[in-house]
């Protein structure tokens, strides 16, 4: 969907689910709270629109044009927060040449609230992301990473909780396996946790120690895979309780809008991903009634 399109309709191209029985008119009728979740995955470096030239993304994506519409959603709602799943270094010279600097101020420039760490982003070393680490005003967010014995330990948040307009979002982060994809020299002594495990623990901490609302995962682990014991967004959905929305990143895969999971209290659970190199924004709106019961719609949109 263009985002010019998307801006004027909204509902006609999106997915409503019932988180807690309401519907979307409902929340209208009530005057319900509504949260408005944007997203992005594996931007890759890509600071510029593709060029014309391009054979399949042909101007299309660019940091600028991102902004734009990422602040006319904000004016739209205010309750809005705005995170990516990882994978954000590695794939144009810009990172070649700054390591990682351009991104994360152009990110704190737009306001993200959090991230999660994928493995792309090891590719200068945990002392490459450290350096970094003074350019982000953002959260990275990583649970079943243990940094305690290298030079990240204590600058990564296994979660973060968010209150907007007094709803009360909680927000984990889960990364893949590195050893395979990342040289041991780079991620050095970092610690992989079965990330299946840790979301047990994560989702329950939120939900029943932190009482939130919504509980939100950003996860690097990837979409789908045919290996039904390696970890991915789909299993994790159904193998939670109380996880709502994953926001997945690493497989690149380009979703028009949410797929929707039951999970293991059969309830819904919304899984999106939208593809990589900044080519489209996800945008997940959240409404809940007086009892903070919710439903969701959610859209991808072409920057």
């Amino acid at each position: 969907m263009r985002r010019r399109d998307f801006l004027t309709n909204t509902v006609a191209a999106s997915t409503l689910v019932g988180l807690g029985g309401l519907g979307l008119s409902s929340c209208s009728n009530l005057g319900g709270k509504h949260i408005t979740i944007l997203h992005t995955n594996d931007v890759h470096s890509h600071i510029d629109p593709f060029p014309s030239s391009h054979s399949r993304y042909a101007n299309l994506g660019g940091v600028a044009r991102r902004a734009s519409l990422v602040e006319n959603i904000r004016n739209e709602n205010p309750n809005t927060l705005l995170f990516d799943a990882g994978d954000i270094f590695q794939g144009t010279p810009y990172f070649n040449f700054y390591g990682g600097e351009l991104e994360f101020k152009l990110m704190s420039k737009l306001k993200y609230d959090a991230s999660t760490i994928g493995n792309h982003d090891f590719d200068n070393g945990v002392d490459g992301l450290l350096a970094q680490v003074p350019h982000a005003t953002f959260e990275l967010l990583s649970a079943n990473y243990d940094f305690s014995n290298t030079v990240m330990d204590g600058f990564v948040k296994p979660f973060k909780i968010y209150s907007v307009d007094g709803i009360k979002i909680g927000v984990y982060g889960l990364g893949i396996a590195l050893d395979g994809l990342v040289t041991k020299r780079l991620y050095k002594e970092t610690v992989y946790l079965d990330p299946m495990e840790i979301a047990l623990d994560m989702e329950r901490k939120l939900k029943e120690e932190e009482q939130c609302d919504l509980i939100v995962c950003l996860s690097h682990l990837g979409y789908d895979y045919e290996n039904p014991e390696r970890p991915c967004d789909t299993r994790l959905a159904q193998n939670t309780y109380h996880t709502n929305l994953i926001i997945g990143g690493h497989t690149h895969t380009f979703l028009d809008k949410p797929d929707v999971r039951i999970n293991k209290n059969g309830d819904s659970v919304l899984v999106n991903q939208v593809g990589a190199y900044g080519i489209n924004l996800g945008r997940i709106d959240f409404y809940f009634d007086a009892k903070k019961n919710a439903s969701a719609q959610g859209v991808s949109i072409t920057v």
